[in-house]
């Protein structure tokens, strides 16, 4: 029962990733959501089985190197073009 319902949240946060968004700040916000989906779904995996919840803490970490390094695109686009807007710049300029 559980993993369809964490399964329907992680398939939200991959429909939500892939549709065409404007914003920057709205794809991060999904990648942060789907790796917390998937934090819950390896912390309920390794304690069902009495395993040792280490490796959770290495993808913890992993998730804020994650997020730290997205923040810090955000705000250099933000800076240089003043939005995160994804229309406004092209991506593959020289």
């Amino acid at each position: 029962m559980m993993i369809t319902y964490f399964s329907l949240m992680f398939f939200c946060g991959i429909w939500v990733f892939s549709s065409n968004r404007k914003h920057l700040l709205v794809t991060l916000l999904s990648l942060e959501f789907i790796v917390l989906i998937l934090f819950l779904m390896l912390y309920m995996y390794l304690n069902g089985f009495n395993y040792e919840l280490f490796f959770t803490m290495v993808f913890l970490t992993f998730s804020v190197c994650e997020g730290a390094l997205g923040l810090s695109i955000l705000v250099s686009m933000i800076r240089s073009y003043g939005n995160d807007y994804f229309q406004s710049y092209v991506m593959l300029q020289c």
